[in-house]
């Protein structure tokens, strides 16, 4: 069955509509960041740049670093604009543009995002990195997909009951990172838990300046949560969408996290471009073994 024109909007010159990229102009191996102006952050460490384009907050660098060919994309802050950039750049690898048919042969495109987070943990200290091992999304944008099928529902219903969920705000989803990244990535420097991704920056994550919440007490309940040994290290706006998309679409998909502040403690990083520049060696010098 074709996909309409409404549904799958392409621009004049046949790019997909909101990242302005065709095929080619994408490799497998991509890393989200959230800021455009950490694109070059990163690219600057390529042998080249073959490609390169902006539209709105999707800045795109493609090119190669130590000769793997990595693209390099802005995603934007939020799970609605992680919603755009995966769908599109699934499109670019599995629908064919021109006769708007899905492939019968699928690709799997590795997804590493870097970002910066703050931890919610006393032991997570500034400065340290964490692996997302689990999204949890609090967003309720992956509940118009079928993300059920792809969802751990023991912590769910864990998370749930621990903090007395009001699920008028929607039901919390968790999703598991992609294995094969997480093994590649690992190492002695990572943190690994859980990363609550929150549907905005304020009242969503707990923050109160002139409007009250629904729930003064949801970081506490957070911070205490814990499922088996598991917990929640982090909170930010992006993870558990990525993890949950990519899940259903078949994609690899790892978070990895600069912390740059403690909201247990209340510190916030004297250098966080520092900790920043640092998690993109790491994670650059571990993608060219894929």
């Amino acid at each position: 069955m074709d996909i309409q024109q409404s549904e799958l909007i392409l621009n004049p010159d046949g790019s997909v509509y909101h990242l302005n990229l065709k095929p080619e102009n994408i490799a497998h191996d991509i890393i989200f960041v959230g800021d455009q102006d950490r694109v070059k952050k990163i690219t600057q460490h390529f042998d080249n740049i073959e490609f390169s384009t902006q539209k709105r907050e999707f800045k795109t660098q493609t090119g190669t670093y130590k000769g793997k060919r990595i693209t390099v994309l802005s995603t934007g802050i939020g799970p609605d604009n992680i919603d755009i950039v995966i769908n599109e750049l699934d499109a670019l690898v599995n629908i064919d543009l021109e006769t708007r048919k899905p492939k019968s042969e699928l690709t799997s495109l590795n997804i590493i995002r870097v970002g910066t987070s703050g931890s919610l943990q006393q032991d997570i200290p500034v400065g340290s990195f964490v692996m997302s091992q689990y999204g949890l999304g609090l967003d309720n944008m992956m509940r118009s997909y079928l993300v059920d099928t792809v969802s751990q529902l023991d912590i769910e219903e864990a998370f749930i009951e621990q903090t007395n969920w009001d699920l008028k705000k929607g039901r919390p989803y968790i999703i598991k990172c992609s294995d094969k990244l997480m093994q590649l990535m690992d190492s002695d420097a990572m943190h690994k838990g859980l990363t609550a991704t929150a549907g905005g920056f304020y009242g969503p994550q707990g923050r109160i300046l002139r409007l009250d919440i629904q729930d003064r007490a949801l970081n506490s309940k957070m911070d205490n949560f814990n499922f088996n040994g598991t917990q929640i290290t982090n909170l930010e706006m992006e993870t558990a969408a990525i993890y949950g998309l990519s899940a259903l679409l078949g994609h690899n998909a790892l978070s990895l996290n600069a912390i740059i502040a403690n909201r247990a403690t209340g510190n916030f990083s004297t250098d966080p471009h520092t900790v920043v520049k640092n998690l993109i060696s790491y994670t650059l010098d571990r993608i060219v073994q894929i």
